[in-house]
């Protein structure tokens, strides 16, 4: 019997140390999977940065030809004026003068490739121009705006409402719009039954950004968040660290606006499964109310690390999270933030979001324990007392679910009857919105946000209520 507890003791320690060994390889693998989502992320931050500079270069050459033909075309008539004053040019003469400048401009413009056959209002094209560029590019960019300044929208035009559309960045439908719209009026009285029959948008986000925008004509105020496009959407999902969502957003003509009424299904449809994910999107919405729509209001240059506030947490984008790593010596794991949605909002808003799920994310293994406990003591400091005292509140309170990397986000499914009341509601009126405005005012003007940072009690009104309002609509691990 003793022989045999010894072998089995050897055995024991066999199977004990292959075991060691394999979680030691899984281990590497996983380091090296991160390694390698991070340098596809960083790759793919790349490749958009590059996008937007192609971007803002064509704008700017846009502005230059359309300034360069503004002074040509009045040097060319001061000079056709002034030859009548002096008697020097018949009328038949100032006409032809006009037109062989006209066709010398136009020639130019063919030449350098402003105007080409091949643009078209279609939709967007990767490696190609903006799916709103076409248009843009035979029409000065300020044309018709000053004649519909003064002008309710119901008595716009059909050339008007085409150029409107064409500035909301849904100049696709512009050619069938044409042939439908006789006034502004005809898009105000449809149903998004007759806009998708009649301009074919099927595109369910395009449809909301056209009845959003529409709606907006009836406020006497305008929302800050509609000075915000959706060029500056795709730069916004790179300061919260969602970069991989940026080709979705653009091609939905996702702007300030639609961030603003954006609901759990819109994100859904745009891809966005992941609760974490959901949650970053929902803090950050949060942030831009509560700082007026500010295009500007995320931090994304280091300061002085020993002089953080969480009021200025609150505003880090995730490269300024990442700097704040390397000034704490975790250098090595700042880069598997990339992709991660990780933000100052997020840290400090979300109360589930902790040091544990921190160190999750940054694959810092479980039995460094030396390493997590010193991710967990400059946490601790980051986000201060007030809002550690409530993380720490909602993670003993009961039926605390911890926050996962893997837990997924599911729609609601509607029975027959609910689905038939949802098609006759408006597009506010069935909203789960992933961020919820304060109830009782006006259509959500973002004018005027009541959600301060000033209590950490109260930091997040809505948050604290709706994180459980996530897993309620279907989250599964």
């Amino acid at each position: 019997q003793g022989e045999k507890i010894r072998d089995l003791e050897n055995s024991l320690g066999e199977y004990q140390h292959k075991l060691n060994s394999t979680e030691e390889m899984l281990q590497q693998e996983l380091l090296k999977r991160s390694s390698l989502e991070s340098q596809k992320l960083g790759l793919m931050e790349e490749v958009s940065c590059l996008k937007l500079k192609l971007e803002n270069m064509e704008e700017k050459h846009i502005k230059r030809i359309t300034e360069k033909i503004k002074d040509t075309t009045n040097s060319d008539l001061s000079s056709v004026s002034s030859g009548v004053d002096s008697g020097q040019q018949s009328p038949v003469l100032q006409e032809n003068v006009k037109n062989s400048s006209i066709r010398k401009l136009w020639g130019k413009m063919k030449r350098t490739g402003v105007l080409s056959d091949d643009i078209e209002p279609t939709q967007f094209k990767r490696g190609g121009f903006r799916a709103t560029a076409g248009p843009r590019l035979t029409r000065t960019l300020d044309s018709g705006r000053s004649s519909r300044a003064h002008t309710p929208f119901s008595k716009w035009t059909t050339e008007q409402v085409c150029g409107w559309l064409e500035d909301i960045g849904l100049g696709q439908y512009v050619s069938l719009a044409r042939q439908w719209v006789d006034s502004g009026q005809t898009l105000l009285s449809a149903t998004p039954q007759e806009l998708e029959k009649e301009i074919c948008i099927k595109h369910p986000l395009h449809r909301k950004k056209l009845q959003l925008s529409l709606r907006a004509f009836s406020y006497k105020t305008m929302e800050k968040s509609s000075e915000l496009d959706h060029i500056w959407v795709t730069r916004w999902l790179d300061d919260v660290g969602l970069p991989q969502y940026k080709d979705q957003f653009y091609e939905s003509k996702v702007d300030g606006r639609m961030l603003q009424y954006l609901t759990v299904n819109d994100l859904l449809f745009l891809k966005v499964t992941s609760q974490l994910h959901h949650l970053s999107i929902k803090c950050a919405i949060h942030v831009l109310h509560v700082n007026k729509f500010n295009p500007n209001c995320l931090r994304r240059r280091p300061g002085d690390e020993n002089k953080t506030s969480p009021s200025e947490v609150v505003q880090w984008s995730n490269h300024r999270v990442m700097e704040w790593l390397r000034s704490v010596d975790l250098a090595e794991y700042a880069p598997n933030l990339r992709g991660s949605g990780v933000h100052g909002g997020l840290i400090i808003l979300e109360p589930r979001f902790q040091s544990e799920t921190l160190a999750m994310l940054l694959n810092i293994p479980p039995q460094k324990t030396l390493l997590r406990r010193h991710l967990a003591t400059n946490f601790n400091s980051l986000v201060g007392p007030q809002a550690q005292q409530e993380k720490q509140e909602f993670a003993n309170a009961s039926g605390h679910a911890p926050l996962t990397t893997t837990a997924k986000v599911r729609p609601t499914k509607l029975g027959f009857t609910n689905f038939r009341q949802l098609r006759k509601l408006r597009v506010d009126e069935s909203a789960d919105y992933i961020c919820p405005m304060d109830t009782g005012t006006p259509p959500a003007l973002s004018g005027t946000p009541k959600r301060t940072y000033g209590s950490f009690r109260g930091i997040s009104p809505n948050l604290a209520r709706d994180s459980d309002r996530l897993e309620k609509v279907g989250s599964k691990n």
